[in-house]
């Protein structure tokens, strides 16, 4: 059942936002991250069966950015991220970021995760996983920053996926409606009026639980598919790189608001995914961005890549 828009967040809407606080909320960082136009990728979409869904990971875009250290692991010396890079075989002068929303053909609903950048950086990839954006009965937004809302609509206010029901975060809708941010304003507030709003454990689709996840923003949230007695999860940005944020939960990471929280949130949910060996695509893992999560000493994580495991169905 859809749930009604409050008043309040109504006359947050109508009353203005607060001021003072544009930067809170800020993606300038990921603004520079557009797609990387310089090569087509090897591939845009991978999918495999979960039970009775057919998931597909879709790369949106990808970009290389330099001194990963402004980014993450801010509160370590430089000495020991030179050293954890070593040993992860990255470079300490760059990195590449990915941008994949995930698709789920559940029953009679096809539920996208997020938007990336701009409609046709989306829309490519979706329609290699053989679905129109017409397709599409429900795009839920794991949390607001641009590189997840951005297709949402294109130029002049163009509404992407015409069919869609909307649903996300009930705490990080009404955090960023307080705040003055573009993206929100053009691409999120002209849908309020279809959106449905989650807590934690709430339902998207048969199948579909959320998952409270806070600290990268106010509300950001993860999702677990559940079909035919296996498990899946779309952690969105709890991590927003497999070494630096993942495997060292405590390292700060710029994008975070409250960072406390986020290494938080990394430790409980990739406790959880570790515990029970539970697969998962992140939204800026290295593509197809599937994988498994192990412990590993001193308090961290490893991530492990999926090989042919998920193709087993």
């Amino acid at each position: 059942m859809k749930a009604p828009l409050s008043l309040n967040r109504r006359d947050l809407l109508k009353g203005g936002v607060a001021a003072g606080t544009a930067g809170m909320l800020s993606t300038s960082a990921f603004n520079l991250l557009a797609a990387d136009s310089t090569k087509a990728p090897n591939a845009n979409k991978y999918s495999f069966m979960l039970g009775d869904f057919e998931v597909s990971t879709l790369l949106a875009g990808s970009r290389i950015a330099t001194e990963p250290q402004t980014i993450f692991g801010k509160n370590v010396s430089s000495e020991k991220f030179a050293t954890v890079s070593a040993e992860n075989f990255i470079p300490v002068d760059k990195t590449k970021f990915y941008f994949t929303p995930t698709v789920v053909k559940a029953g009679n609903e096809v539920v996208l995760f997020d938007t990336g950048l701009n409609p046709a950086s989306v829309s490519t990839p979706l329609r290699a996983a053989g679905i129109e954006p017409d397709d599409v009965t429900v795009v839920v937004i794991t949390h607001m920053h641009g590189d997840h809302v951005g297709g949402l609509s294109g130029d002049g206010g163009a509404v992407t996926f015409k069919n869609a029901r909307y649903v996300t975060g009930e705490a990080e809708f009404d955090a960023w409606a307080k705040r003055d941010n573009k993206n929100f304003k053009n691409k999120v507030e002209p849908l309020a009026e279809k959106m449905e709003f989650l807590k934690d454990g709430g339902s998207v689709a048969s199948g579909i639980t959320a998952i409270g996840a806070f600290g990268h923003t106010p509300g950001h949230m993860i999702y677990m598919l559940e079909s035919g007695g296996k498990q899946f999860a779309i952690i969105a940005d709890t991590a927003n790189h497999y070494v630096w944020s993942l495997a060292y939960p405590d390292w700060e990471v710029k994008f975070d608001m409250d960072k406390a929280k986020a290494a938080a949130t990394r430790r409980q949910v990739f406790g959880m995914l570790a515990a029970d060996k539970i697969p998962f695509a992140g939204y800026h893992m290295p593509f197809p961005a599937t994988g498994f999560v192990e412990f590993r000493g001193e308090g961290g994580f490893r991530y492990v890549a999926a090989s042919y495991q998920l193709d087993l169905g």
